[in-house]
């Protein structure tokens, strides 16, 4: 990403509320996944299914990420 992006998604991750409100559809998200993942039977939908959750999880260090390459 480009340091103009980082900045810009800096006026995201510092609002609390609305910080908040990503993680918890991250974690709803994620929650959902799973339950597919118990079902699935395809090798590659299940591959798909890790892929999105491995995604979701990175919603969990969004804000030091942001921080990080917005200097």
């Amino acid at each position: 990403m480009t340091k103009s992006l980082y900045r810009f998604l800096l006026l995201l991750v510092n609002n609390k509320e609305q910080m908040q409100r990503l993680q918890d559809y991250a974690l709803a998200r994620i929650a959902h996944h799973q339950k597919l993942l118990e079902t699935a039977k395809d090798h590659h939908r299940i591959l798909e299914i890790q892929g999105a959750i491995a995604e979701l999880r990175r919603f969990e260090t969004l804000r030091d990420e942001v921080i990080e390459g917005s200097k």
